[in-house]
């Protein structure tokens, strides 16, 4: 080989040996790198020890405890308020009105005289029937003496048989006459009853119709109208599937007067206590409503304050049996997996614990379930995070505690990653 081409090698070679030793070289930390260093090495080592800190510490939870209380089981339907009993006043006879007794919207009682029309015919006609009837009865009278005479003569052979059946016969009919005579007084006393209307049941007198002067008769219009306001009825009407129950309620509480019910009127608030009116079923129908699947049903409570009106929308709440000290937790903290029920607590030593439930009753936002003994602590709040044996820590319903407890826990980490950062710096300098 030519001495050019070799030393022309040696050159390349050292020059790239030159290059790789100039680019690998060890380069010494300045003081303005040491801190930089440092908290990159601070928090490259905290970062482990803080996941395994999360892994390992205690979860936070909500919790509530299970409660045993006597938990009635109730329906509700939307419904009316009706009158058990309503009339409408009418005359039965043709007259003008001379007294009007009462007022619109006035409580009255069963036998107040309301109006009285102008009865000066009818008592003409009652005079003329007691006339006939006192004439009839001396005519009978006197029939009677007739026939007694013509007995005594028959018996002294002075007259003939038929003479005293005649008189006999003339005497069975007087007899009728009177009787006529007595059905006429009597009919004449009811039309002239029928001039004076009176309540024929206790309620609250509506519009009045009529005054004094009108001219009334049989056919026209209600002269007023009289409605029961205690008690009231409500009705209302239920699917078909709740007869079975109803009725089954129906008959248990027979002996106490009917499942019991009450009613909240649509002025007060969702949630309100519902109107304490004493009422029970006191009608099921004798058929379902093949149309629309339902069923009516009527019910009788007190109004002696008039809170309820007919005609008013109320929901009726019914009371069909009482499930006595069940245990109930809130719906939210119930786990559903398919066809299973199961839920979380926390056992003695602070860890959570699935527990397989059954749902017997749903209470709105509670249910009453079986598999959980009262006093026992459900989780509600964090479940999702949950495995059996994974320790917790018990927090406030709806993250106050929680809430709490995870910023101090993160102001906790957010002061230290600066002071663990800093020890890290004076040790590289040092």
């Amino acid at each position: 080989m030519k001495p050019q081409t070799i030393a022309t090698l040696l050159f390349v070679a050292g020059a790239a040996g030159g290059t790789y030793w100039w680019m690998h070289k060890p380069v010494a930390a300045t003081s303005a790198d040491a801190p930089m260093a440092a908290g990159s090495a601070a928090a490259g080592a905290s970062a482990p020890a803080s996941a395994a800190g999360g892994r390992g510490g205690p979860q936070t939870v909500g919790v509530a405890l299970a409660q045993q209380r006597d938990v009635p089981v109730s329906i509700e339907a939307a419904g009316s308020v009706v009158a058990l009993d309503s009339v409408e006043l009418r005359p039965l006879t043709t007259g003008v009105v001379t007294e009007v007794s009462v007022t619109e919207g006035q409580p009255v009682k069963r036998g107040t005289v309301l109006f009285k029309l102008d009865d000066r015919a009818e008592r003409a006609n009652l005079d003329k029937a007691k006339a006939q009837l006192a004439k009839d009865k001396a005519t009978q009278a006197d029939l009677e003496r007739q026939l007694a005479r013509a007995k005594e003569l028959f018996e002294q052979n002075f007259i003939a048989r038929n003479a005293v059946d005649t008189l006999t016969t003339q005497l069975d009919a007087q007899l009728a006459a009177v009787r006529a005579s007595q059905a006429g007084i009597q009919s004449s006393e009811i039309a002239l009853g029928n001039n004076v209307l009176k309540a024929p049941m206790s309620g609250r007198a509506g519009a009045v119709n009529v005054v004094k002067g009108s001219l009334v008769q049989p056919g026209g219009a209600a002269m007023v109208t009289l409605t029961q306001m205690d008690p009231i009825g409500v009705s209302f009407t239920l699917p078909e599937n709740q007869l079975g129950p109803l009725r089954k309620a129906d008959k248990e509480l027979a002996k106490e007067g009917g499942v019991p019910l009450t009613v909240q009127l649509p002025g007060e608030r969702r949630g309100q206590p519902a109107v304490a009116l004493p009422g029970n079923v006191s009608f099921i129908d004798s058929g379902v409503d093949a149309t629309t699947g339902t069923i009516r049903i009527k019910g009788k409570l007190v109004n002696e304050g008039r809170q309820l009106w007919p005609g008013q929308y109320v929901t009726t709440k019914l009371t069909l049996r009482t499930i006595k000290d069940a245990v109930v937790i809130p719906q939210a903290a119930v786990i559903v997996r398919g066809n299973e029920r199961s839920v979380y607590v926390v056992d003695a030593e602070g860890k959570a614990q699935m527990k397989t439930v059954q749902l017997r009753q749903p209470l709105g936002e509670q249910v009453v379930v079986e598999g959980v003994a009262a006093g026992e602590k459900i989780v509600v709040e964090g479940k999702q995070n949950l495995r059996p044996g994974t320790p917790v820590k018990e927090a406030a319903m709806g993250g106050g505690k929680g809430a709490s407890a995870a910023g101090a826990a993160s102001g906790a980490a957010s002061g230290a990653a600066p002071a663990a950062a800093s020890a890290a710096a004076s040790g590289a300098s040092q």
